[in-house]
């Protein structure tokens, strides 16, 4: 199974490569991108599309690891991800000067690295999986089954990805210092939501294994944990966000009037920090358990149905002379309502059980 996994995700990466090296320019420019930026955006995307293929492998091995057992290693080699990103950022843009195209290559670099790092702890795990070259041979049987499993998660993410096209189309329109001002909160974003994944997929391997093991009673008092745990990082990370986030976002520019508008956008998505730990737990515990559909529908309406709509409606709200297509804080506020919104269906629906039933369905 886990060489059919490789071998299609391999396969899988050089066609996104190749669709995304040629496309991107084209959907840059559906997208209404302002030609100041369009070779900077199109030189960008390419470049992160050629590294595409290492973001793939980290997380499918990083997914083998936690199967196996292991969900600190994946963690750490996330954190080692994340601190190369941001150190390859200075060198490469501060100090090569090599502007965008320099910032794509520290993101691939570090993914690169990241994988190569998960995969030579998997190969060190003879004791609980002996991958050999045999096994990368596609079985027809078995890639139907992964396909199968893994459909609900991709359809989300590619609803997922079409919507925020549609809000990049927003974004684009509202300027230049409005795309870059997104730019800079969306690698913020990455380090904030970087303990709220590690607990959501924590939690569902935690959640597996004691299921497996017919253990529900570790499963639920493992849930109340995992929120405390999740809660009171985030509260700890919206302090930090707000005491110091405008020193986090003059990392990535030294423009005063970037910076101010980047920090108060931060502020506005910074509670939502919070709403999304319950998310990601509470979504970990369905996902483990076997109910991977309702997560799917949660964030479909979320993103679909609550944030492209009020995203456009609030800007439309907020046109004035300075701004003809609306404020930025139409885009982060609906972000924040989208984050907040999913938190409470996400509530709703843990505690209607749909996940338990599903439990007894698959034993």
């Amino acid at each position: 199974t886990i060489g059919n996994t490789l071998t299609m995700t391999l396969l899988a990466g050089i066609v996104m490569t190749l669709m995304g090296v040629f496309l991107s320019r084209p959907f840059l420019e559906l997208l209404d991108t302002p030609v100041e930026i369009l070779d900077m955006a199109a030189d960008y995307l390419q470049i992160i599309f050629i590294g595409i293929i290492a973001f793939a492998f980290y997380n499918i091995l990083s997914g083998i690891l936690r199967g196996l057992g292991d969900s600190f290693m994946p963690l750490v080699f996330l954190l080692v991800c994340c601190a190369m990103n941001t150190v390859l950022d200075l060198l490469f843009v501060a100090g090569f000067k090599m502007g965008v195209a320099g910032a794509a290559w520290a993101t691939i670099l570090s993914w690169l690295v990241s994988a190569v790092l998960c995969l030579l702890k998997i190969l060190r795990m003879k004791d609980e999986l002996a991958l050999e070259s045999h096994s990368l041979k596609l079985d027809g049987k078995l890639c139907k089954e992964l396909i199968m499993l893994g459909l609900p998660s991709g359809l989300t993410q590619a609803i997922f990805s079409m919507s925020m096209l549609v809000v990049q189309s927003l974004t684009n329109s509202l300027g230049t210092d409005v795309i870059a001002c997104n730019t800079i909160i969306m690698r913020v974003d990455g380090f904030a939501m970087m303990p709220n994944f590690s607990f959501g997929m924590a939690m569902t391997t935690f959640v597996g294994q004691n299921v497996g093991a017919d253990r529900f009673d570790r499963v639920e008092k493992g849930t109340k944990n995992g929120l405390k745990l999740g809660i009171g990082t985030s509260v700890v990370l919206v302090l930090c966000i707000l005491l110091f986030g405008k020193y986090l976002i003059e990392m990535f520019t030294s423009t005063p009037s970037l910076i101010t508008l980047s920090n108060q956008m931060l502020r506005v998505l910074a509670v939502g920090y919070i709403a999304m730990a319950v998310t990601q737990v509470l979504s970990g515990t369905m996902r483990g358990a076997g109910d991977t559909v309702s997560p799917m529908w949660i964030s479909l309406i979320t993103t679909v149905v609550i944030r492209v709509p009020i995203a456009y409606l609030l800007a439309y709200l907020t046109r004035n002379e300075a701004r003809p297509h609306g404020e930025p804080y139409a885009l982060f506020l609906s972000l924040l309502i989208s984050w907040v919104s999913g938190a409470l269906l996400t509530v709703i629906v843990f505690r209607l059980g749909r996940w338990k039933k599903r439990v007894l369905v698959n034993k």
